[in-house]
């Protein structure tokens, strides 16, 4: 399966929203950078809260703003939606190949949402220094991405190569820097 190939399927964006929440994310986008933003995006947010467009939205400005705790919530969030919508379980842990196809069949363009959403969880994950949970994500992308079309396998071997050269630092670190005061 080609996780890189738009063509023949739809995109969460390509939903028209109502004018409200179309004119919220505009000004949004034309306030980017201000607290002024987040509010249109909750307001937006209030008014399609089921909505990946909207999800996309707060995604892209707690990530840029370093708010990465609310990134992440929104990031499962919306996994959560995406996963439901394509008869996926709900938890990511349990997926495999099986699970794949008929997700597809169903909407090939929201099933890369999902797994897009679920790297960006990882990404998120190692940003906040909880690796091994990010690796937990960035493993199950790799076993379900065989073609690496994510780069998540690729992810997954800087994010062990660099906590590789951490430990020896560590170690040393450890090493000359007693846990109890040396006694006189």
């Amino acid at each position: 399966m080609n996780l890189l190939d738009f063509s023949g399927c739809s995109l969460y964006f390509e939903e028209a929203l109502p004018a409200a929440a179309e004119n919220l994310l505009a000004q949004a986008a034309g306030d980017y950078g201000k607290a002024s933003a987040e509010m249109s995006l909750l307001q937006a947010h209030l008014l399609l809260p089921d909505n990946l467009t909207v999800l996309v939205g707060l995604y892209r400005y707690y990530f840029s703003q370093q708010r990465l705790e609310e990134a992440l919530l929104v990031a499962e969030r919306a996994m959560q939606l995406a996963g439901r919508q394509l008869g996926l379980p709900p938890d990511w842990r349990v997926l495999d190949e099986t699970w794949l196809g008929p997700a597809a069949a169903n909407s090939f363009g929201l099933l890369r949402f999902y797994l897009l959403a679920l790297k960006a969880a990882s990404v998120v994950l190692l940003r906040l220094g909880r690796s091994a949970a990010s690796r937990d994500r960035l493993r199950k992308l790799a076993a379900l991405d065989h073609r690496d079309q994510f780069g998540a396998a690729r992810l997954l071997a800087v994010v062990d190569a660099f906590e590789k050269e951490e430990e020896p630092v560590v170690t040393a670190i450890t090493a000359i820097t007693p846990l109890t005061p040396a006694r006189a």
